[in-house]
């Protein structure tokens, strides 16, 4: 798979292949931390290593391991062990919650989901995981046509591998429970189109079904962080996002993300970013 995977990724950076849900990504050096939200996904690294942090969380992944997210999650990380000689080379595969779910119902997967549990997990392949994920590597020779088409089988294929390995659990729980109303991603989705606005954690727990308690402790298990923490960091990501497209300062950002107040906005951006905004935006606009 490294052989393959480097014939079609020669630049340091994310490249997108024929298979619609398939990336790469290449680096041939330790990178800094960056922050983002991560969407539902599967990270296989072939070379290097990797640590994610989320909130107070830190996840080490390296050869032969997966880190998936079946929830939005914001989080920060970076690449630790990358050289000339032995890049960073890593899979990025694009996961649908109704995907997954529709496989667990086909393949009448019976997993035990009695406890809330993280919404990213660090998992190990093992061989039959990783002959799937090898035939698909192979399937970035083929026409692209013939690579997009027999990929799709090949996806659930790694689904349903994953699904019945040691770490299944963690990927089916907030998939699978979410369509039996205990999940937490309606939560998600709710802060998520409602950041930028005022919001009670007793209105949050009404739209979502939940006792607030209930919500507290699924949601934190789920996302290592409580809804208002999580609303904080879509509001400073989105802002961040608007001040890198150059069109407002950091005053309307902050207004259009949801604060009241300029100076609090700036404190807690350099809390999350290390730096007030306009001296963050120089250093990334800086950095190659």
């Amino acid at each position: 798979m490294i052989d393959l995977v480097q014939r079609h990724v020669l630049d340091e950076q994310r490249v997108a292949t024929a298979i619609p849900f398939l990336s790469l990504l290449r680096s041939s050096h330790p990178t800094p931390v960056t922050r983002g939200v991560l969407k539902p996904s599967c990270c296989v690294i072939l070379q290097g290593q990797k640590r994610v942090h989320l909130a107070e969380d830190i996840l080490d992944y390296g050869p032969g391991e997966y880190l998936v997210v079946s929830v939005d999650m914001p989080a920060a990380g970076h690449i630790v062990n990358a050289t000339p000689d032995k890049p960073y080379l890593l899979l990025n595969i694009e996961l649908d919650p109704q995907e997954i779910a529709a496989i667990v119902l086909e393949a009448k997967i019976a997993i035990d989901t009695q406890e809330p549990v993280r919404g990213a997990f660090v998992g190990k392949t093992d061989d039959a995981l990783q002959e799937s994920l090898y035939q698909l590597v192979r399937l970035l020779q083929a026409p692209a046509a013939e690579a997009a088409f027999l990929s799709v089988g090949l996806k659930r294929e790694i689904i349903y591998r994953m699904l019945t390995g040691a770490d299944g659990r963690q990927l089916y729980q907030n998939i699978v429970l979410d369509q039996q109303d205990r999940g937490i991603s309606k939560a998600i989705a709710w802060l998520r189109e409602h950041y930028d606005r005022a919001v009670k954690v007793e209105e949050l727990a009404q739209a979502t079904n939940m006792s607030i308690s209930s919500l507290h402790h699924r949601f934190k298990a789920v996302t290592t962080m409580g809804p208002m923490q999580y609303q904080k960091q879509l509001r400073l990501q989105a802002a961040r996002t608007l001040l890198l497209k150059g069109d407002v300062d950091a005053t309307t950002a902050a207004y259009q993300v949801g604060y009241e107040s300029a100076s609090q906005f700036s404190r807690e951006y350099r809390r999350l970013f290390g730096a007030p905004p306009m001296q963050d935006m120089k250093k990334l606009r800086t950095t190659p």
